[in-house]
């Protein structure tokens, strides 16, 4: 599906109703959740996806600050986003309690404590040098969103298939549906303003082959971020499905041909011990 206009991506996102409304919860088993084992050695994941959705309102906040939070389109789609990432990360909030490894209860204001002061400096280093670019910067954050969104969907898609758990399956093929949505948003604004100048591809390119890191490392640690990604993608197959739904994805976009920063930190973060 491709967009002749951001307009028209956020007028086809806006068309489309939620997936996790009150129906959906409703429906959810959650007294089958003991009735399957899950392994525990996906705490750890489920625990990272958790608190990095949760946390979007922290990348929203910074995104407001930024010239491309000024675009009406782009900040139209990001209110809504905002309010959709943080219920993914209640939902599996739940199916751990109901799978009895029992969250902190004060576990949201204790993850936001955590986060590094040297993030928050990194932020506002970021903020700072994007304002000489203006709107062109918008190249750069929707690509670094297409990005970490596909990264997610692919990771929830392996979590599923790798855990192996009936009910953690149902809500995760529920909440990849909403980030299929995002993803799609994220790749077609992205398109949209690389198209427009060569210098939006170079600037975005070279930022992105220098600087992106996994979803959801600053916030938490590098070492957090290794053990996820060796859980969830080492081994046969691992890298190679990063590269078929993450890399191969976004190298379709303006300037990004032949891009391997993707599967390049995958392979690291596999090997990493």
């Amino acid at each position: 599906m491709l967009f002749a206009t951001a307009k028209d991506a956020l007028n086809w996102y806006q068309s489309e109703d939620r997936v996790i409304n009150k129906s959906f919860l409703d429906s959810v088993p959650w007294k089958d959740v003991t009735l399957h084992e899950i392994d525990k050695k996906f705490l750890p994941v489920l625990l990272y996806m958790r608190d990095i959705e949760t946390m979007t309102e922290v990348y929203f906040e910074e995104l407001m600050k930024s010239p491309t939070g000024k675009d009406p389109v782009i900040r139209e789609f990001m209110e809504r986003w905002v309010t959709e990432e943080p219920v993914h990360g209640e939902l599996l909030n739940r199916f751990m309690e109901e799978a009895g490894f029992n969250p902190d209860a004060d576990w949201k204001a204790k993850g936001f404590a955590l986060i590094p002061v040297s993030y928050t400096k990194r932020s506002k280093l970021n903020q700072l040098i994007a304002m000489p670019f203006g709107k062109r910067f918008a190249a750069v954050h929707m690509t670094w969103g297409a990005i970490n969104e596909y990264s997610t969907l692919t990771g929830y898609r392996r979590l599923w298939e790798l855990a192996d758990h009936p009910v953690l399956t149902y809500l995760l093929k529920a909440i990849a549906r909403e980030e299929a949505r995002h993803s799609l948003f994220y790749w077609s604004v992205a398109r949209i303003h690389l198209a427009e100048s060569r210098f939006s591809q170079v600037l975005s390119r070279n930022i992105i082959d220098r600087f992106w890191t996994p979803v959801g490392q600053g916030i938490k640690t590098e070492a957090d971020s290794n053990l996820v990604i060796r859980t969830l993608f080492a081994g046969e197959g691992g890298v190679d499905t990063m590269k078929k739904f993450v890399n191969d994805r976004v190298a379709q976009l303006p300037g990004f041909e032949n891009l391997t920063r993707v599967t390049d930190r995958i392979t690291q973060a596999s090997m990493t011990v």
